[in-house]
């Protein structure tokens, strides 16, 4: 499980250091693509596996599923670790969540993600006010 907010860099060949706690999850390899609220996905190939399973289970025949389907897999690039924990983050990636220097990366669970680190500062905040509103109706409902 990947859990908690680490600051990195991207160094000047699109190489970032992957947080130590995070290494042991995806020293098997990893996938890197677009993810939602223009951040990147890093999920290990076992995880990998299953949304593939999942994204063939939708209908060719729905054009949302189509173009979410295209985003996903055409940006998408395998990756192993190198000796130093680091992954390459192509510069197409990179353009797509404005990823510069500084980097703030998050463990979510079964996935972690990169953000530019001022975009993550303004959702995170933003978010941070959700969810204290969605835990008190959450709370009032009995849930």
């Amino acid at each position: 499980m990947f859990l908690g907010e680490y600051q990195h860099a991207v160094d000047d060949k699109g190489r970032m250091v992957l947080p130590a706690r995070f290494r042991r999850g995806l020293e098997d390899g990893c996938v890197v693509t677009k993810g939602q609220e223009r951040c990147l996905y890093v999920f290990p190939m076992a995880r990998w596996r299953e949304e593939t399973e999942r994204f063939r289970s939708l209908p060719r025949t729905d054009a949302r599923a189509r173009r979410l389907a295209r985003s996903f897999f055409a940006g998408a690039i395998a990756q192993e670790m190198d000796g130093a924990g680091r992954v390459q983050l192509p510069q197409g990636l990179r353009d797509y969540a404005g990823l510069g220097k500084e980097v703030t990366v998050i463990g979510v669970s079964d996935r972690v993600e990169i953000w530019n680190t001022a975009e993550w500062s303004a959702y995170n905040a933003e978010a941070d006010e959700f969810y204290s509103t969605i835990e008190e109706a959450l709370y009032d409902a009995g849930i």
